[in-house]
């Protein structure tokens, strides 16, 4: 995509080392399409702006330009209206059930409330949380039912997008490890530290300043 938009004979061997679940609905794939269009920009430098990558990225995906932009935000539209937000630390235990959740097959699912009302920015930061995919996805996948149950004995659960993973927040890491080691056996799970800022713009920030500091 990024070359025809150069109409340029670049090229770049890429590795990708898969660490998030497939299926989870935690953005894994959006975030690998995204920190490849951030970084063969840089390293072609293409020199394209952050908006005209996040425009490239929403025709890969809808959840591409925020990892393209690459910090905590609100999003609207399909995804692709962000504002950015400050979002507290905290830690974060996720879970993933033994289970594929096809995102297409929910969101044409009759079932699947449409009239639910928009919620705003100041709603959410309030706490008032709800994922409208939920019910339907717990009755069409017990995985997820059962994992956000055994979740919600240690912390609030909930469960990303469509699915399949499920979280919960916890405010230290040791008491988010502590809920990580009593897992039940067969079931995948990780601890992460919630971030406003990509780890990717750390890293260009550092090969920029390395560049300069060569220079």
């Amino acid at each position: 995509l990024l070359q025809s938009r150069l109409a340029s004979p670049q090229g770049a061997h890429i590795r990708l080392e898969k660490v998030l679940p497939m299926g989870g609905g935690i953005g894994g794939g959006s975030s690998d399409a995204a920190t490849t269009l951030v970084a063969l920009n840089h390293l072609w430098q293409a020199g394209l702006s952050e908006d005209e990558l996040a425009e490239l990225g929403v025709q890969l995906g809808a959840d591409v330009p925020v990892f393209v932009r690459g910090k905590a935000a609100f999003a609207e539209g399909v995804g692709e209206r962000l504002q950015p937000v400050e979002v507290p630390d905290a830690w974060y235990l996720v879970l993933k059930p033994d289970c594929h959740v096809a995102t297409a097959a929910v969101f044409q699912d009759p079932d699947l409330p449409r009239n639910t009302p928009k919620m705003t920015l100041d709603n959410l930061l309030a706490g008032e949380w709800k994922n409208d995919c939920e019910l339907l996805v717990k009755k069409r996948h017990p995985e997820v039912a059962n994992a956000l149950g055994w979740l919600l004995e240690y912390a609030p659960s909930r469960m990303t997008g469509t699915g399949a993973c499920v979280f919960a927040r916890f405010e230290d890491e040791m008491a988010a490890r502590k809920a990580l080691a009593i897992v039940p056996e067969g079931w995948d799970g990780f601890v992460a530290k919630g971030e406003n800022i990509s780890p990717l713009f750390v890293t260009l920030q550092q090969v920029s300043d390395w560049g300069i500091a060569k220079r």
